[in-house]
């Protein structure tokens, strides 16, 4: 059975596309605004009672806290979303990303109210994780369903896209407010960049309510043979043949340990080391603007040659540019280190990336898709990304040099490389309903 057509047309592809892009950049705004501000002042203003070090290793684990509620969102979200339809899952999910960064902008610190103030601001972060668990799915799947047999690297790259987007205007507005004097920046200064996250998510909002919902998913629904499914719930479906999310999880740790480590832990790192923080802040900058136009190249080539050689040959440059990436941060030098940014995430994390949207998306069912596909990339962020700045910083006390850490990244990347290794190829498959509802892309290749 081949591909369903988009409903109406190119236009209505290319609102679904900017609606996973702006999806995807509010995620990652309000993601990477926490990491950052996190990494400067989080340790102090909501962790005084610990040494500097310990104040730092606490914030980062509240950043893991929003990663550890990411796989329940995907339950949770995809669950509905097989059931009830993608795009209610992505308006809700937006909304309470959206909300809780702004809260998180409003908490009073340590200081005005004691413990409490860490305490709310783990609670926010999970309700962010679960949000987010959620919105990707929905995101990548509409355009996915909506691409029909229109090339779905290319297209789901604009969701992908969404991080290198969310990444340049989370650090554009922190490095704007860090511009301030340091009482000013701890005292109102870092609030700010969580308020505006409510601009991206009035765009949002307003590209979203005009989607029409998923044509392969309406189709699935009408069908008398999908109506009542053997489990009673998408997640047991997927679970039977749990081969596929695993696969899916494995797959994107590379890149989500990547992204992390270059990105969050790497603005701690290098302030800690003595750079500025604006020397930081641009060399994030420029890798994420690399990255703008590195995904889109590396989706389109996975179209035409495949997913798997594209992103194994992402995780292969990963894991051999790892050691020099740190070794050009600890340089001391601005434009090592700018240079380590774009290496490390703009080309290597970036090749992986782009195709990961599209290839997740074809490893599952019309039925389960939503569950699958979450199921899966959220397991590898709370994997890859969630714990990596804590590790990081765990194994920089402890070693006092950069060596573990980019062990680290190339162990991330590792996993990823023998993973895609093992699977085959799943840019020629179908995105029909399967009676079943799993791919027939899982195993190795033959």
């Amino acid at each position: 059975m081949p591909d369903a057509q988009p409903a109406h047309g190119t236009s209505q592809l290319r609102r679904v596309a900017l609606s996973g892009l702006l999806g995807t950049a509010v995620e990652f705004y309000d993601f990477l605004v926490y990491g950052t501000v996190a990494a400067l002042v989080f340790g102090d203003l909501f962790f005084p009672e610990v040494d500097s070090a310990v104040g730092t290793i606490a914030a980062f684990g509240t950043f893991a806290a929003g990663y550890v509620a990411r796989p329940l969102g995907g339950i949770v979200f995809g669950h509905f979303g097989d059931r009830l339809g993608r795009k209610p899952m992505m308006l809700l999910t937006m909304v309470l990303m959206g909300a809780g960064s702004f809260l998180i902008g409003c908490l009073p610190t340590y200081d005005t109210i004691g413990v409490w103030a860490p305490v709310l601001l783990v609670l926010l972060r999970v309700v962010q994780g679960i949000a987010i668990g959620g919105e990707w799915g929905g995101a990548t799947l509409m355009v996915a369903e909506h691409a029909g047999e229109r090339p779905r690297g290319l297209w789901t790259s604009f969701t992908q896209l969404g991080a290198p987007l969310g990444t340049v205007l989370s650090t554009l507005v922190v490095t704007l407010v860090s511009t301030l004097p340091d009482d000013q920046f701890r005292a109102w200064g870092w609030r700010v960049p969580f308020l505006l996250s409510l601009v991206l998510l009035a765009a949002g909002l307003y590209i979203r309510l005009k989607v029409a919902e998923s044509p392969l998913f309406t189709a699935a629904r009408r069908e008398k043979n999908t109506a009542r499914t053997p489990l009673p719930l998408p997640l047991l479906d997927v679970l039977r043949k749990p081969r596929s999310v695993l696969l899916a999880a494995c797959v994107g740790i590379g890149p989500f340990t990547a992204q992390s480590l270059m990105t969050s832990f790497m603005i701690s790192y290098a302030v800690d080391s003595g750079y500025t923080r604006s020397q930081v802040l641009t060399g994030v900058t420029v890798a994420s603007c690399t990255a703008l136009f590195v995904m889109p190249v590396a989706s389109i080539l996975s179209d035409r040659i495949g997913r798997r050689p594209v992103v194994l040959t992402g995780a292969l440059l990963s894991a051999a540019t790892a050691f020099p990436v740190f070794a050009l941060a600890d340089s001391g030098r601005p434009g090592l280190l700018i240079l380590a940014c774009v290496i490390g995430h703009g080309i290597a994390q970036s090749t992986m990336y782009g195709p990961l949207g599209a290839l997740l998306t074809e490893m599952f069912g019309t039925r389960v898709r939503y569950t699958g596909a979450s199921l899966g990339y959220q397991t590898a962020t709370l994997l890859g990304a969630g714990f990596s700045p804590l590790v990081a910083s765990s194994l920089l006390a402890s070693y006092d040099t950069s060596a573990p850490v980019a062990l680290l990244l190339t162990a991330g990347a590792a996993v990823t490389a023998l993973t895609v290794w093992r699977m085959r190829e799943t840019s020629g498959a179908t995105l029909a309903t399967e009676p079943t509802g799993i791919r027939p892309t899982e195993g190795v290749p033959s």
